[in-house]
């Protein structure tokens, strides 16, 4: 019996009722696809062509022959694609596939399917059929217990080594599910499966779960470093734009400037005391009702003129817009009628509950795409808006029930963590379309490859708490490996920050520290106390937060917020530089320590530091009361505090200190550049 077969440089197995392909995609790396009862399709998830340039390929099938056991014969097949090679064996208890993943030449393992365990009759690849061509899919790994694994987007916890979590693949507000892992035996692994599922990292397996699906798919690759890895894939599914100079400086914003004289004011107030802002957000509900997408007469009368003012102080206008529609909108009908809205599938066609009933529209369907559009450039792009906040883009549902949504692409199960990419690409088409090049977008949630489409990531609405604080600095490391090197946080947290509070004002100057050496530096926040808004017609509109100005916290706070917008502002060029690495080779802004000394052991296992580019060395104060700390300084090179001059071997841990105006920044002296930063 004939199990493999070639077929255009792709190995191609067929028994039991399951055809499985495997083929080279990219450098060093093979894609794999395996179906139930049919053929695998070519449809790609986010996997871009890939380059044929980029392969290595040998494909060999085993005729065993001379076996004395005629059962033995074309029982087993390789291919190789440059470093990487795929063996497969068809164990003879069920004539059953498994596949072994090594590094070529050496033969070290990388990853291995289970095996079938004899009598056990386990299987690597499982589908449980739900209905017809529609599975649910398990597709099982042995796992090494001492392997580290890191990436696989924004879970908000402080772990860096995933090894032993289980991760819901979903999207939630503050989770950004980009199933990409980076594994410390010299691999990486990318569930191409947009499904609704889990994960889960254990000591014995390693367990992939699709809750609906029509096939299995998944892409791996071996790389010598991390930073190889990292190349390898993000060159199969895209990289960041160059980052607009606009997205180097400081970003002002607050829940929330209600009217255009607010945000007029604020503007002033900056460029009178001389303190750059490159970017000015207004947020959601500056509209009457979610979907009319422009701006409420009311409270912005003459948008275009905020606008001009702005741009000549040198400031960028962003706009929040939200994927909610409202079914009181002016839009709410067309849309519906039009089949523009994602549907329930039963009980009330409702998706949120917030100031109304609403329900999102289907950024999957290419129309919606083109109808909203339409809409964004006519009430904001043509007033000179170039920059949007694209809110809510997991999306929210007051529910997640994700089992009752359907998307012009599909079930929400089967298809629903391409929203957020789909949502990013709708405003990325949109402008490119409107002649612009120079585009970064602020959303909230993220998939393989929203990158491409200029998407810069926030993380949601965190608490303002020390625990929140320190679980950014690990989901920011976590979303670069996953390839989504823009990524953000509101300074101070979003829920619970308190004004009057000394105690919240030492953890934003903390978090402001932090946020000077993040990829884009942004202040936001729902500061207490708020403020209602009743318009004309005796409504209530959303509040509106406490200032949250750089000024608004005393002459001390001011003090320190403003010489770290001096020192954000004296790493232009260096910032600028790693986000032309990050455009050109995918590696993030910024980095775990092992990215940049992967032969130090001690650096796979620091969680709260970080390289900032590749040359700066970062330790936030993420503890209340903290005035010093603890710092590793990696091997291979001394350091330098750019605050204190102060030198240091590497490959030690160091006690520093850390008054409340200086966050532990250190240079490393094998590289040209020098620092030095005073408040």
């Amino acid at each position: 019996m004939q199990f493999f077969s070639e077929e255009n440089g792709k190995l191609i197995f067929r028994g039991n009722g399951e055809m499985l392909v495997i083929e080279p995609w990219g450098r060093n790396s093979l894609r794999v696809r395996s179906v139930f009862l049919g053929d695998v399709t070519d449809q790609s998830a986010a996997l871009l062509p890939p380059d044929e340039k980029a392969h290595e390929v040998t494909v060999i099938t085993h005729d065993n022959k001379d076996s004395e056991d005629p059962k033995d014969s074309y029982r087993s097949a390789s291919i190789t694609n440059g470093k990487i090679a795929a063996s497969c064996y068809v164990q003879p208890w069920g004539d059953t596939l498994q596949i072994v993943y090594s590094e070529v030449p050496s033969g070290k393992v990388l990853l291995k399917e289970i095996s079938n365990n004899g009598a056990l009759c386990t299987k690597a690849r499982s589908f449980k059929r739900i209905s017809g061509d529609v599975f649910k899919l398990r597709a099982k790994f042995e796992s090494d217990p001492d392997e580290k694994l890191y990436g696989m987007g924004q879970y908000q916890q402080e772990r860096m080594n995933l090894k032993g979590c289980n991760l819901e693949l979903a999207h939630r507000n503050s989770q950004a599910s980009v199933p990409f892992v980076l594994s410390d035996k010299g691999y990486g692994f990318l569930w191409h499966n947009p499904a609704i599922g889990e994960v889960h990292f254990g000591v014995d397996v390693t367990e992939w779960v699709a809750e609906e699906t029509k096939q299995l798919d998944y892409w791996i690759t071996a790389g010598d470093t991390p930073q190889v890895i990292i190349e390898n894939y993000t060159s199969v599914v895209g990289r960041a734009p160059m980052m607009p100079e606009y997205g180097l400086g400081y970003w002002q914003c607050k829940l929330r400037y209600f009217n255009q004289e607010q945000v007029l004011e604020i503007a002033r107030e900056y460029y009178r005391r001389k303190v750059p802002v490159d970017v000015l957000v207004i947020d959601y509900y500056h509209w009457l009702r979610c979907g009319d997408w422009k701006f409420d007469p009311e409270y912005f009368p003459n948008p275009k003129e905020m606008v001009d003012e702005l741009t000549k102080m040198g400031i960028k206008c962003m706009v929040s817009i939200w994927p909610q529609v409202d079914i009181r909108s002016e839009n709410y009908e067309e849309m519906k009628h039009n089949g523009l809205l994602v549907k329930s599938r039963s009980g009330v066609d409702v998706q949120m509950v917030f100031h109304g009933d609403n329900l999102f529209m289907d950024a999957t369907n290419p129309r919606t795409r083109k109808y909203v559009w339409e809409k964004i450039k006519k009430n904001y792009a043509d007033l000179g808006i170039k920059t949007f906040w694209l809110d809510e883009a997991e999306p929210e549902f007051t529910g997640y029930d994700y089992e009752n949504y359907q998307y012009y692409s599909g079930s929400v199960l089967e298809t629903g963590n391409i929203y957020p990419r789909e949502y990013a690409r709708l405003f990325y088409e949109g402008q490119k379309e409107n002649g612009q090049n120079d585009i970064v977008n602020l959303i909230r949630c993220a998939w393989v490859g929203s990158q491409k489409y200029g998407a810069l990531v926030w993380s949601g609405d965190i608490m303002s708490s020390w625990e929140d604080f320190r679980k950014q600095i690990v989901a920011g490391l976590q979303m670069g490996i996953a390839g989504i090197p823009w990524w953000t946080t509101d300074i101070g947290g979003f829920h619970g920050g308190d004004t009057t509070s000394e105690n919240f004002t030492e953890l934003l100057l903390r978090w402001f520290e932090f946020g000077c050496f993040c990829p884009v530096m942004r202040m936001h926040g729902s500061r207490q106390p708020h403020s209602k808004i009743i318009n004309k017609a005796g409504e209530e509109r959303e509040v509106t937060g406490a200032p949250n100005e750089i000024w608004s916290y005393g002459d001390e706070a001011y003090r320190i917020m403003k010489g770290y917008i001096g020192i954000r502002e004296q790493l232009r060029d260096y910032t600028r530089n790693a986000m032309k690495q990050a455009s050109e080779s995918g590696t993030p802004v910024i980095r775990p320590l092992f990215l940049e000394f992967s032969e130090d052991k001690k650096s796979w296992d620091v969680t709260d530091e970080y390289m900032f580019g590749g040359n700066l060395l970062v330790a936030p104060i993420c503890h209340e009361g903290e005035k010093k700390r603890k710092v590793y300084l990696p091997s291979g090179c001394d350091w330098v505090h750019a605050f204190t001059g102060i030198k240091y071997q590497g490959g030690c841990d160091i006690e520093t200190e850390a008054p409340i105006d200086v966050i532990p920044v250190f240079y490393r002296t094998d590289k040209p550049e020098t620092f030095l930063f005073k408040i």
